[in-house]
């Protein structure tokens, strides 16, 4: 299990909420990180829903009807020797956002050295995934080696991005462009890109699903029978309830709501642990079939 260094602990005391959660699955170490939250219009959500229905989903739900805190979520895996970071959050290079980029400081508050980190998975290239590699000091301190991988779909995809079916606020698009065009530049060295599955380390496997973004990838982390997937931005939310209604930030809404659908069936299957990026801290639970909806059930923390 992941340990906490006690002097990073000390220094971390005026967090009042938790902002890491630890788990085994098998042999494999695992560390939900929470990277914030990023406020965001509640019209996002659905756009393929009607302003009613929307309306009486967030009154369901207790939640506020004009904007939302959307939860930014990281995860680490430790397998043999090798520590794995999934996703990166935000960053601190985007004004206007100063309650999310903090995996950098949250991540040195668990006692990880960035320096340790062999592998990162990225889900996806929007910014809320990748900007953290961005952040002031951070490459300085991974190791040169470091392996990124990334979907070659997703690679292409960004040379000349296609935002034709997003409905997005609009200065999104453009840093969306600019934050992967920098990744690309900072990191290409970097990247083991892979087609349609690879495994990253034992029992931990990167697999293809398209849809949010074409290069859009899963994480399975498998161990003596125990599963968990880290399904990046793959459902949101209310796509439990509604796993019909299109997300804004998605490139191919059809095809997502076709990925979503399947990850949700899949996961009721196998009985798997879910984590999303955008599902509430600490995002881990597990998925049933509620008719022709779905039922998410967080797990029972344990302390």
């Amino acid at each position: 299990m992941f340990t906490v260094d006690k002097n990073a602990r000390a220094e971390h005391t005026e967090e009042l909420v938790p902002s890491r959660y630890a788990l085994q699955v098998g042999e494999i170490d695992v560390l939900v990180v929470s990277d914030g939250v990023l406020p965001l219009p509640t019209s996002t959500m659905a756009t393929n829903a009607t302003k009613a229905d929307l309306s009486a989903w967030l009154d369901h739900m207790f939640m506020p009807q004009e904007a939302f805190d959307w939860p930014l979520n990281v995860l680490v895996a430790r397998s043999g020797e090798q520590i794995i970071l999934v996703d990166t959050g935000l960053g601190s290079q985007f004004s206007g956002f100063p309650r999310a980029g903090q995996f950098p400081a949250r991540l040195k508050a668990a006692g990880i050295d960035l320096a340790a980190v062999t592998d990162v998975v990225i889900t996806h290239m929007h910014m809320d995934h990748v900007g953290g590699l961005l952040a002031e000091g951070v490459k300085e301190q991974l190791r040169p080696d470091v392996r990124i991988h990334v979907a070659a779909a997703e690679v292409e995809f960004w040379d000349a991005p296609d935002f034709t079916q997003t409905v997005m606020p609009t200065p999104v698009p453009n840093v969306l462009r600019s934050t992967a065009a920098s990744f690309l530049k900072e990191y290409r060295s970097n990247l083991h890109i892979f087609q349609d599955r690879h495994e990253v380390a034992p029992g931990v496997v990167v697999r293809l699903t398209g849809g949010h973004t074409p290069g859009h990838s899963v994480v399975d982390l498998a161990s003596e029978g125990e599963l968990l997937t880290f399904a990046g931005d793959a459902m949101f939310p209310v796509a439990f309830d509604h796993p019909e209604w299109h997300n804004g930030f998605e490139h191919d809404p059809v095809e997502s709501e076709r990925v979503r659908v399947g990850l949700f069936r899949e996961l009721a299957r196998n009985g798997g642990l879910l984590v999303a990026s955008h599902l509430p801290f600490p995002s881990v639970g597990r998925v049933a079939i509620d008719g022709d909806a779905f039922r998410w059930v967080p797990v029972i923390w344990d302390f």
